[in-house]
């Protein structure tokens, strides 16, 4: 199985100066907790993620107000992507030896397109698949 079958594509996502306040509105308009944060709005090029962890460890966490914060101060700036003709299979690989719960996918042209998060393999991967990638995600790093 390809990355294409199993992708959220209508994805919503963010440049660096985006406020909190508006990537907590998409989250929770989209039933999602990460959005991709892109170059711009026109290459879609990923630069980081941001979680809805992220903005709480990163702000309230450490008493900031996140209602005067923006993207590029609490995303991850570390993207690790993907492409829609990977395998399933390469992708559950690549997220379990990064310990990550979802990877951006990206086009030809580095475009973000879709993003895959281990609910998506639960949905559609074999169940032990499912388990070895939940497994080795999850596990504390050394």
């Amino acid at each position: 199985m390809k990355i294409e079958e199993i992708m959220t594509k209508n994805l919503k996502f963010c440049t660096d100066t985006t406020s909190l306040h508006e990537v907590a509105q998409m989250m929770l308009e989209n039933d999602c907790g990460c959005i991709p944060v892109v170059e711009n709005a026109e290459n879609k090029k990923p630069i980081g993620m941001i979680t809805d962890r992220d903005i709480t460890i990163r702000t309230v966490a450490h008493n900031k107000n996140p209602l005067q914060m923006i993207a590029g101060e609490v995303m991850t700036d570390s993207v690790i992507t993907v492409t829609p003709a990977m395998s399933v299979e390469e992708c559950c690989q690549m997220m379990e030896r990064n310990q990550i719960r979802r990877v951006a996918v990206i086009d030809d042209n580095g475009a973000c397109c879709g993003i895959v998060a281990q609910a998506d393999i639960a949905r559609t991967a074999p169940m032990f698949e499912t388990a070895e990638l939940v497994k080795d995600v999850s596990r504390a790093a050394a």
